[in-house]
Protein backbone atom coordinates (compact mmCIF):
# COMPACT_ATOMS: atom_id res chain seq x y z
CA UNK A 1 0.00 0.00 0.00
CA UNK A 2 2.43 2.36 0.86
CA UNK A 3 4.76 1.45 -2.52
CA UNK A 4 1.45 1.78 -4.41
CA UNK A 5 0.63 5.21 -2.78
CA UNK A 6 4.44 6.49 -3.28
CA UNK A 7 4.10 5.81 -7.22
CA UNK A 8 1.19 7.82 -7.49
CA UNK A 9 2.80 10.85 -5.61
CA UNK A 10 5.84 10.75 -7.83
CA UNK A 11 3.49 10.37 -10.95
CA UNK A 12 1.46 13.33 -9.85
CA UNK A 13 4.74 15.42 -8.98
CA UNK A 14 5.75 14.28 -12.81
CA UNK A 15 2.61 15.43 -14.32
CA UNK A 16 2.68 18.56 -12.91
CA UNK A 17 6.00 19.19 -13.53
CA UNK A 18 5.17 19.09 -17.00
CA UNK A 19 1.99 21.05 -16.70
CA UNK A 20 4.36 23.97 -15.47
CA UNK A 21 7.15 23.86 -18.10
CA UNK A 22 3.98 23.99 -20.42
CA UNK A 23 2.86 26.93 -19.08
CA UNK A 24 5.92 28.74 -18.48
CA UNK A 25 6.17 28.19 -22.32
CA UNK A 26 2.80 29.69 -23.20
CA UNK A 27 4.08 33.14 -20.93
CA UNK A 28 7.27 32.83 -23.27
CA UNK A 29 4.97 32.91 -26.53
CA UNK A 30 2.66 35.56 -25.84
CA UNK A 31 5.55 37.66 -24.25
CA UNK A 32 6.99 37.19 -27.76
CA UNK A 33 4.03 38.01 -29.52
CA UNK A 34 1.94 40.88 -27.75
CA UNK A 35 -0.68 41.19 -30.28
CA UNK A 36 -1.97 37.69 -29.69
CA UNK A 37 -4.07 38.27 -26.97
CA UNK A 38 -5.87 34.80 -27.09
CA UNK A 39 -2.78 33.31 -26.13
CA UNK A 40 -1.76 36.29 -23.62
CA UNK A 41 -5.02 35.98 -21.48
CA UNK A 42 -5.25 32.14 -21.56
CA UNK A 43 -1.54 32.20 -19.80
CA UNK A 44 -2.75 34.91 -17.59
CA UNK A 45 -5.42 32.00 -16.23
CA UNK A 46 -2.54 29.20 -16.50
CA UNK A 47 -0.46 31.08 -14.18
CA UNK A 48 -2.83 30.93 -11.68
CA UNK A 49 -3.17 27.82 -11.60
CA UNK A 50 0.67 27.33 -11.86
CA UNK A 51 0.66 29.03 -8.20
CA UNK A 52 -1.95 26.79 -7.24
CA UNK A 53 -0.01 23.85 -8.66
CA UNK A 54 3.41 24.73 -6.92
CA UNK A 55 1.20 25.25 -3.48
CA UNK A 56 0.22 21.87 -3.71
CA UNK A 57 3.74 20.71 -4.97
CA UNK A 58 5.09 22.01 -1.77
CA UNK A 59 2.87 20.32 0.05
CA UNK A 60 3.18 17.09 -1.05
CA UNK A 61 7.26 17.76 -1.49
CA UNK A 62 6.71 18.03 2.62
CA UNK A 63 4.66 14.97 2.93
CA UNK A 64 7.50 12.69 1.15
CA UNK A 65 10.02 14.24 3.61
CA UNK A 66 8.07 13.61 6.61
CA UNK A 67 7.11 9.81 5.13
CA UNK A 68 10.88 9.39 4.22
CA UNK A 69 11.87 10.21 7.60
CA UNK A 70 9.64 8.29 9.12
CA UNK A 71 10.99 4.97 6.71
CA UNK A 72 14.75 6.04 7.76
CA UNK A 73 13.71 5.65 11.68
CA UNK A 74 12.20 2.05 10.43
CA UNK A 75 14.88 1.04 8.73
CA UNK A 76 17.46 2.37 11.52
CA UNK A 77 16.18 -0.40 13.80
CA UNK A 78 17.24 -3.08 11.80
CA UNK A 79 20.39 -1.08 10.24
CA UNK A 80 22.89 -3.71 12.59
CA UNK A 81 21.31 -6.89 10.40
CA UNK A 82 22.08 -4.93 7.38
CA UNK A 83 25.59 -4.01 8.18
CA UNK A 84 26.53 -7.93 9.80
CA UNK A 85 28.46 -8.51 6.43
CA UNK A 86 29.82 -5.00 5.70
CA UNK A 87 30.84 -5.38 9.40
CA UNK A 88 32.10 -8.45 9.47
CA UNK A 89 34.19 -7.54 6.84
CA UNK A 90 35.29 -4.59 8.25
CA UNK A 91 36.24 -6.53 11.55
CA UNK A 92 38.28 -9.10 9.37
CA UNK A 93 40.52 -6.04 7.82
CA UNK A 94 40.92 -4.43 10.70
CA UNK A 95 42.39 -7.94 12.15
CA UNK A 96 44.71 -8.56 9.10
CA UNK A 97 46.07 -5.30 9.87
CA UNK A 98 46.70 -5.96 13.84
CA UNK A 99 48.07 -9.13 12.75
CA UNK A 100 50.70 -7.14 10.69
CA UNK A 101 51.24 -5.12 13.44
CA UNK A 102 51.86 -7.84 15.77
CA UNK A 103 54.12 -9.65 13.35
CA UNK A 104 55.91 -6.13 12.92
CA UNK A 105 56.55 -6.15 16.78
CA UNK A 106 57.76 -9.82 16.91
CA UNK A 107 60.31 -9.08 14.68
CA UNK A 108 61.60 -5.72 16.48
CA UNK A 109 60.83 -8.04 19.81
CA UNK A 110 63.02 -10.45 18.29
CA UNK A 111 65.91 -7.67 16.87
CA UNK A 112 65.58 -5.86 20.40
CA UNK A 113 66.54 -9.35 22.35
CA UNK A 114 69.08 -10.41 19.88
CA UNK A 115 70.67 -6.82 20.75
CA UNK A 116 69.94 -7.23 24.50
CA UNK A 117 71.91 -10.49 24.28
CA UNK A 118 74.68 -8.83 22.22
CA UNK A 119 75.35 -6.19 24.89
CA UNK A 120 74.75 -8.54 27.41
CA UNK A 121 77.37 -10.50 26.82
CA UNK A 122 79.94 -7.13 26.01
CA UNK A 123 79.27 -6.22 29.55
CA UNK A 124 80.10 -9.66 30.22
CA UNK A 125 83.47 -9.46 28.95
CA UNK A 126 84.09 -5.96 29.89
CA UNK A 127 83.04 -7.29 33.49
CA UNK A 128 86.09 -10.09 33.04
CA UNK A 129 88.41 -7.55 31.96
CA UNK A 130 87.30 -5.20 34.74
CA UNK A 131 88.39 -8.29 37.39
CA UNK A 132 91.57 -8.32 35.39
CA UNK A 133 92.36 -5.05 36.09
CA UNK A 134 91.50 -4.71 39.83
CA UNK A 135 93.61 -7.71 40.36
CA UNK A 136 96.09 -5.54 42.16
CA UNK A 137 93.51 -4.67 45.01
CA UNK A 138 92.68 -8.50 45.60
CA UNK A 139 96.47 -9.00 45.20
CA UNK A 140 97.29 -7.05 48.67
CA UNK A 141 94.23 -8.53 50.08
CA UNK A 142 95.74 -12.20 49.88
CA UNK A 143 99.15 -10.80 50.56
CA UNK A 144 97.84 -9.62 53.57
CA UNK A 145 95.50 -12.34 54.63
CA UNK A 146 97.68 -15.33 53.29
CA UNK A 147 101.16 -14.07 53.64
CA UNK A 148 104.02 -14.12 51.94
CA UNK A 149 104.59 -15.70 47.82
CA UNK A 150 105.71 -19.13 48.41
CA UNK A 151 108.79 -20.21 45.94
CA UNK A 152 108.61 -22.68 43.53
CA UNK A 153 112.76 -22.92 43.27
CA UNK A 154 114.49 -23.20 46.89
CA UNK A 155 117.98 -22.65 45.64
CA UNK A 156 120.92 -21.74 47.99
CA UNK A 157 122.09 -18.99 46.34
CA UNK A 158 121.06 -16.62 43.87
CA UNK A 159 123.63 -18.06 41.62
CA UNK A 160 121.16 -21.26 40.86
CA UNK A 161 118.47 -19.01 40.62
CA UNK A 162 120.70 -17.43 37.39
CA UNK A 163 121.83 -20.96 35.90
CA UNK A 164 118.52 -21.36 36.17
CA UNK A 165 117.09 -18.20 34.54
CA UNK A 166 119.79 -19.02 31.50
CA UNK A 167 118.46 -22.49 31.35
CA UNK A 168 114.95 -21.19 30.77
CA UNK A 169 115.83 -18.50 28.38
CA UNK A 170 118.04 -21.10 26.37
CA UNK A 171 114.75 -22.86 26.24
CA UNK A 172 113.07 -20.11 24.26
CA UNK A 173 115.40 -19.70 22.19
CA UNK A 174 115.78 -22.77 20.97
CA UNK A 175 111.88 -22.82 20.44
CA UNK A 176 112.17 -19.70 18.19
CA UNK A 177 115.48 -21.55 16.05
CA UNK A 178 113.06 -24.42 15.84
CA UNK A 179 109.99 -22.45 14.68
CA UNK A 180 107.78 -23.83 17.48
CA UNK A 181 107.25 -20.74 19.64
CA UNK A 182 104.28 -19.37 17.05
CA UNK A 183 102.17 -22.45 15.60
CA UNK A 184 100.36 -22.04 12.04
CA UNK A 185 97.01 -24.03 11.67
CA UNK A 186 98.23 -23.86 7.34
CA UNK A 187 100.95 -23.23 4.88
CA UNK A 188 100.94 -19.53 3.40
CA UNK A 189 100.52 -19.43 -0.44
CA UNK A 190 101.17 -15.71 -1.68
CA UNK A 191 100.48 -14.84 -5.70
CA UNK A 192 100.69 -18.63 -5.72
CA UNK A 193 104.18 -18.98 -4.23
CA UNK A 194 104.62 -21.35 -1.27
CA UNK A 195 107.98 -18.93 -0.83
CA UNK A 196 106.69 -15.67 -0.28
CA UNK A 197 104.23 -17.79 1.80
CA UNK A 198 106.79 -18.81 4.20
CA UNK A 199 108.63 -15.31 3.92
CA UNK A 200 105.16 -13.62 5.78
CA UNK A 201 104.58 -16.80 7.86
CA UNK A 202 108.11 -15.34 9.23
CA UNK A 203 107.23 -11.88 9.08
CA UNK A 204 104.01 -12.85 11.12
CA UNK A 205 106.16 -14.83 13.36
CA UNK A 206 108.72 -12.39 14.71
CA UNK A 207 105.99 -9.13 14.71
CA UNK A 208 103.60 -11.65 17.07
CA UNK A 209 106.69 -12.62 18.90
CA UNK A 210 108.61 -9.33 19.10
CA UNK A 211 105.13 -7.96 20.63
CA UNK A 212 104.83 -10.77 23.34
CA UNK A 213 108.58 -10.90 24.26
CA UNK A 214 108.33 -7.10 24.91
CA UNK A 215 105.40 -6.74 26.85
CA UNK A 216 106.77 -9.80 28.97
CA UNK A 217 110.10 -7.96 29.75
CA UNK A 218 107.95 -4.89 30.35
CA UNK A 219 106.43 -6.64 33.16
CA UNK A 220 108.75 -9.18 34.39
CA UNK A 221 110.64 -6.08 35.49
CA UNK A 222 108.34 -4.69 37.61
CA UNK A 223 107.54 -7.85 39.41
CA UNK A 224 107.94 -7.27 43.42
CA UNK A 225 106.23 -9.35 46.12
CA UNK A 226 102.70 -7.71 46.18
CA UNK A 227 101.78 -7.90 42.46
CA UNK A 228 103.14 -11.29 41.51
CA UNK A 229 99.70 -12.51 40.40
CA UNK A 230 98.84 -9.41 38.78
CA UNK A 231 101.73 -9.18 36.30
CA UNK A 232 100.77 -13.10 35.91
CA UNK A 233 97.38 -12.00 34.69
CA UNK A 234 98.97 -9.43 32.88
CA UNK A 235 100.72 -11.52 30.75
CA UNK A 236 98.70 -14.03 30.09
CA UNK A 237 95.60 -11.39 29.08
CA UNK A 238 98.70 -10.00 26.70
CA UNK A 239 99.20 -13.73 25.29
CA UNK A 240 95.22 -13.71 24.91
CA UNK A 241 95.00 -10.21 22.97
CA UNK A 242 98.35 -10.89 20.27
CA UNK A 243 97.05 -15.06 20.10
CA UNK A 244 93.24 -13.08 19.23
CA UNK A 245 94.80 -10.90 16.50
CA UNK A 246 97.08 -13.48 15.08
CA UNK A 247 93.26 -15.81 14.59
CA UNK A 248 92.42 -14.40 11.50
CA UNK A 249 95.71 -15.34 10.25
CA UNK A 250 95.42 -18.73 11.99
CA UNK A 251 98.32 -18.68 13.77
CA UNK A 252 99.43 -18.59 17.53
CA UNK A 253 102.03 -18.35 20.42
CA UNK A 254 102.37 -21.73 21.72
CA UNK A 255 101.17 -22.60 25.02
CA UNK A 256 105.26 -24.35 25.79
CA UNK A 257 105.86 -20.64 24.98
CA UNK A 258 103.98 -19.01 27.32
CA UNK A 259 104.90 -21.57 29.72
CA UNK A 260 108.29 -20.74 29.50
CA UNK A 261 108.07 -17.38 30.05
CA UNK A 262 105.70 -17.82 33.36
CA UNK A 263 108.72 -19.72 34.93
CA UNK A 264 111.03 -17.05 33.61
CA UNK A 265 108.65 -14.74 35.84
CA UNK A 266 109.30 -17.04 38.22
CA UNK A 267 112.67 -17.35 38.44
CA UNK A 268 113.31 -13.30 38.06
CA UNK A 269 111.04 -12.68 41.32
CA UNK A 270 112.66 -14.98 43.46
CA UNK A 271 115.77 -14.15 42.26
CA UNK A 272 115.21 -10.90 43.53
CA UNK A 273 114.36 -12.06 46.87
CA UNK A 274 117.07 -14.07 47.28
CA UNK A 275 119.98 -11.26 45.80
CA UNK A 276 117.60 -9.25 48.12
CA UNK A 277 118.06 -11.38 51.09
CA UNK A 278 122.07 -11.73 50.60
CA UNK A 279 122.62 -8.37 50.20
CA UNK A 280 121.02 -7.74 53.72
CA UNK A 281 122.41 -11.12 54.75
CA UNK A 282 125.88 -9.38 53.75
CA UNK A 283 124.92 -5.89 55.85
CA UNK A 284 124.65 -8.26 58.83
CA UNK A 285 127.47 -9.67 58.56
CA UNK A 286 129.72 -6.61 57.59
CA UNK A 287 127.96 -5.34 60.24
CA UNK A 288 128.78 -8.01 62.47
CA UNK A 289 132.43 -8.44 61.60
CA UNK A 290 132.63 -4.74 62.51
CA UNK A 291 131.06 -5.79 65.95
CA UNK A 292 133.25 -8.31 66.51
CA UNK A 293 136.09 -6.36 65.43
CA UNK A 294 135.28 -3.67 67.54
CA UNK A 295 135.41 -6.11 70.50
CA UNK A 296 138.72 -7.40 69.25
CA UNK A 297 140.26 -3.77 69.64
CA UNK A 298 138.94 -3.79 73.18
CA UNK A 299 140.07 -6.68 74.25
CA UNK A 300 143.39 -5.86 72.90
CA UNK A 301 143.56 -2.68 74.45
CA UNK A 302 142.43 -3.39 77.55
CA UNK A 303 144.98 -6.74 77.78
CA UNK A 304 147.83 -4.15 76.87
CA UNK A 305 146.16 -1.96 79.68
CA UNK A 306 146.09 -4.90 82.21
CA UNK A 307 149.74 -5.72 81.05
CA UNK A 308 150.84 -1.80 81.11
CA UNK A 309 149.02 -1.45 84.81
CA UNK A 310 150.61 -5.11 86.19
CA UNK A 311 154.06 -3.92 84.65
CA UNK A 312 153.78 -0.43 86.75
CA UNK A 313 153.01 -2.35 90.08
CA UNK A 314 155.53 -4.76 89.50
CA UNK A 315 158.11 -1.62 88.95
CA UNK A 316 157.05 0.43 92.24
CA UNK A 317 156.42 -3.05 94.07
CA UNK A 318 160.49 -3.69 93.52
CA UNK A 319 161.29 -0.21 93.82
CA UNK A 320 160.06 -0.09 97.26
CA UNK A 321 161.53 -3.55 98.25
CA UNK A 322 164.74 -1.56 97.39
CA UNK A 323 164.10 0.89 99.51
CA UNK A 324 162.34 -0.77 102.78
CA UNK A 325 166.23 -2.73 102.49
CA UNK A 326 167.76 0.60 103.37
CA UNK A 327 165.26 1.52 105.71
CA UNK A 328 165.36 1.52 109.40
CA UNK A 329 162.90 2.69 112.16
CA UNK A 330 159.38 4.58 111.57
CA UNK A 331 160.35 4.87 107.79
CA UNK A 332 160.96 0.89 107.01
CA UNK A 333 157.17 0.68 108.66
CA UNK A 334 155.74 3.13 106.38
CA UNK A 335 157.46 1.17 103.47
CA UNK A 336 155.89 -2.01 104.56
CA UNK A 337 152.41 -0.60 104.50
CA UNK A 338 152.97 0.67 101.20
CA UNK A 339 154.24 -2.57 99.86
CA UNK A 340 151.11 -4.46 101.08
CA UNK A 341 149.03 -1.71 98.88
CA UNK A 342 151.50 -2.28 95.84
CA UNK A 343 151.06 -5.84 96.81
CA UNK A 344 147.01 -5.73 96.79
CA UNK A 345 147.18 -3.50 93.29
CA UNK A 346 149.40 -5.92 91.38
CA UNK A 347 147.58 -9.27 92.60
CA UNK A 348 144.21 -7.00 90.94
CA UNK A 349 146.24 -6.24 87.87
CA UNK A 350 147.31 -9.52 87.55
CA UNK A 351 143.38 -10.95 87.64
CA UNK A 352 142.41 -8.56 85.57
CA UNK A 353 145.02 -9.59 82.91
CA UNK A 354 143.88 -13.23 83.44
CA UNK A 355 140.17 -12.19 83.09
CA UNK A 356 140.87 -9.94 79.95
CA UNK A 357 143.06 -12.96 78.57
CA UNK A 358 140.43 -15.66 79.69
CA UNK A 359 137.71 -13.08 77.23
CA UNK A 360 139.31 -12.82 74.34
CA UNK A 361 139.92 -16.93 74.61
CA UNK A 362 136.28 -17.38 74.75
CA UNK A 363 134.98 -16.91 71.83
CA UNK A 364 131.48 -17.12 72.68
CA UNK A 365 131.35 -15.15 75.51
CA UNK A 366 129.33 -11.67 75.71
CA UNK A 367 126.52 -9.76 76.71
CA UNK A 368 123.05 -10.17 75.94
CA UNK A 369 120.84 -6.76 76.11
CA UNK A 370 117.08 -6.13 76.38
CA UNK A 371 116.24 -2.90 75.63
CA UNK A 372 112.85 -0.90 74.99
CA UNK A 373 112.03 2.64 73.02
CA UNK A 374 108.64 3.82 73.51
CA UNK A 375 108.87 6.43 72.05
CA UNK A 376 110.07 4.95 68.69
CA UNK A 377 107.98 2.00 68.83
CA UNK A 378 105.19 2.02 71.73
CA UNK A 379 104.60 -0.29 74.50
CA UNK A 380 105.87 -3.75 75.35
CA UNK A 381 107.93 -3.79 72.09
CA UNK A 382 111.71 -5.10 73.30
CA UNK A 383 115.16 -5.61 70.90
CA UNK A 384 116.76 -8.60 72.37
CA UNK A 385 120.31 -8.63 70.75
CA UNK A 386 124.07 -9.84 71.71
CA UNK A 387 127.22 -7.81 71.88
CA UNK A 388 130.43 -8.70 72.76
CA UNK A 389 131.54 -5.53 73.96
CA UNK A 390 133.73 -5.40 77.06
CA UNK A 391 131.37 -2.63 78.21
CA UNK A 392 128.21 -3.55 76.47
CA UNK A 393 126.58 -0.12 76.54
CA UNK A 394 128.52 1.07 73.82
CA UNK A 395 126.42 -1.31 71.25
CA UNK A 396 123.36 0.59 73.24
CA UNK A 397 124.05 4.06 72.36
CA UNK A 398 124.92 3.03 68.88
CA UNK A 399 121.77 1.53 68.27
CA UNK A 400 120.07 5.14 69.73
CA UNK A 401 121.81 7.36 67.13
CA UNK A 402 119.87 9.26 64.81
CA UNK A 403 117.75 6.46 63.42
CA UNK A 404 115.84 7.02 66.34
CA UNK A 405 114.40 10.06 68.00
CA UNK A 406 114.85 8.88 71.54
CA UNK A 407 117.29 6.92 73.63
CA UNK A 408 116.95 3.00 74.55
CA UNK A 409 115.84 2.27 78.01
CA UNK A 410 117.93 -0.89 79.23
CA UNK A 411 115.98 -3.26 80.78
CA UNK A 412 118.85 -6.51 81.34
CA UNK A 413 122.37 -6.70 80.49
CA UNK A 414 123.36 -10.83 80.52
CA UNK A 415 126.67 -12.12 80.82
CA UNK A 416 127.52 -15.08 78.94
CA UNK A 417 129.85 -17.70 78.41
CA UNK A 418 127.96 -18.72 75.18
CA UNK A 419 125.95 -15.56 74.88
CA UNK A 420 124.98 -16.62 70.65
CA UNK A 421 123.07 -19.94 72.22
CA UNK A 422 121.50 -17.41 74.67
CA UNK A 423 120.03 -14.46 72.22
CA UNK A 424 119.31 -17.64 69.83
CA UNK A 425 116.89 -19.61 72.88
CA UNK A 426 115.27 -16.05 72.92
CA UNK A 427 114.16 -15.55 69.58
CA UNK A 428 113.57 -19.23 68.82
CA UNK A 429 111.08 -19.08 71.88
CA UNK A 430 109.58 -15.75 70.54
CA UNK A 431 109.36 -15.99 66.96
CA UNK A 432 105.77 -15.93 66.85
CA UNK A 433 105.67 -12.43 67.99
CA UNK A 434 108.30 -11.08 65.81
CA UNK A 435 106.98 -7.54 64.76
CA UNK A 436 108.99 -8.41 61.24
CA UNK A 437 107.72 -11.68 60.17
CA UNK A 438 109.75 -11.39 57.24
CA UNK A 439 113.12 -10.08 57.99
CA UNK A 440 114.55 -12.19 60.58
CA UNK A 441 117.45 -10.70 61.25
CA UNK A 442 115.07 -7.43 62.91
CA UNK A 443 115.88 -8.72 66.29
CA UNK A 444 112.24 -6.53 67.92
CA UNK A 445 109.53 -8.80 69.26
CA UNK A 446 106.00 -7.91 71.05
CA UNK A 447 106.35 -9.73 73.86
CA UNK A 448 105.93 -8.79 77.53
CA UNK A 449 109.12 -8.41 80.13
CA UNK A 450 107.85 -11.13 82.38
CA UNK A 451 107.71 -13.30 79.09
CA UNK A 452 111.49 -12.75 78.50
CA UNK A 453 112.35 -13.04 82.17
CA UNK A 454 110.75 -16.13 82.39
CA UNK A 455 112.51 -17.69 79.13
CA UNK A 456 116.54 -15.43 80.88
CA UNK A 457 115.54 -17.31 84.04
CA UNK A 458 115.26 -20.78 82.07
CA UNK A 459 118.12 -20.45 79.62
CA UNK A 460 120.46 -18.73 82.10
CA UNK A 461 119.61 -18.33 85.87
CA UNK A 462 118.17 -15.29 87.48
CA UNK A 463 118.93 -11.71 86.96
CA UNK A 464 117.73 -8.62 87.66
CA UNK A 465 115.28 -7.16 85.40
CA UNK A 466 114.75 -3.35 85.12
CA UNK A 467 110.76 -3.66 85.12
CA UNK A 468 109.93 0.06 84.18
CA UNK A 469 111.32 1.66 81.34
CA UNK A 470 112.33 5.27 82.51
CA UNK A 471 111.61 6.64 78.51
CA UNK A 472 112.92 10.37 80.02
CA UNK A 473 113.25 11.92 76.75
CA UNK A 474 109.95 10.91 75.58
CA UNK A 475 108.32 11.46 78.92
CA UNK A 476 109.75 15.10 78.62
CA UNK A 477 108.95 15.73 75.28
CA UNK A 478 104.99 14.44 76.05
CA UNK A 479 104.74 16.96 78.97
CA UNK A 480 106.15 19.91 77.33
CA UNK A 481 103.62 19.05 73.98
CA UNK A 482 100.92 19.07 76.50
CA UNK A 483 102.28 22.41 78.02
CA UNK A 484 102.10 24.25 74.83
CA UNK A 485 99.00 22.36 73.80
CA UNK A 486 97.18 23.96 76.90
CA UNK A 487 98.82 27.32 76.35
CA UNK A 488 98.05 27.70 72.56
CA UNK A 489 93.93 26.70 74.04
CA UNK A 490 94.18 29.77 76.51
CA UNK A 491 95.44 32.13 73.71
CA UNK A 492 92.60 30.54 71.24
CA UNK A 493 90.20 31.34 73.58
CA UNK A 494 91.28 34.54 74.74
CA UNK A 495 91.59 35.58 71.09
CA UNK A 496 87.73 34.06 70.68
CA UNK A 497 87.00 35.94 73.52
Amino acid sequence: MRVSGLMRLVKLVYLTKLKIRQIIFVIKVNRANPQNLVIYNFSRKQEGNMIFLIIALAIIVIILAVLLFKKRQQLSRYQGLMDVEGEQSRIQTENEKILKEIENLEGKRAKINEETSIEINQLKSKKDNLKSEIIDLEDELEFQSFGLYKPIYDFETSDGYKAKLNEFRQLQKQLVKDKKAVHFASEWTVEGSKAKGKRMMNEQRRLMLRAFNGDCDALITKVKYNNFDRIRARISKSFEAINKLGKTQNCQITAKYLDLKMQELHLIHEYQEKRQAEIEEQREIRQQMREEERARRELEKAKRDAEKEENRYQTALEKARREMAKATGEQQQKLEAELERLNQLLIEAQENKERVLSRAQMTRSGHVYVISNIGSFGENIYKIGMTRRLDPMDRVKELGDASVPFSFDVHAIIFSEDAPGLENALHKEFSYKRVNQVNLRKEFFNVSLDEIRDIVHKNHGEIEFALVAEAKEYRETQSITSQVGHQNGKVLEKTLN
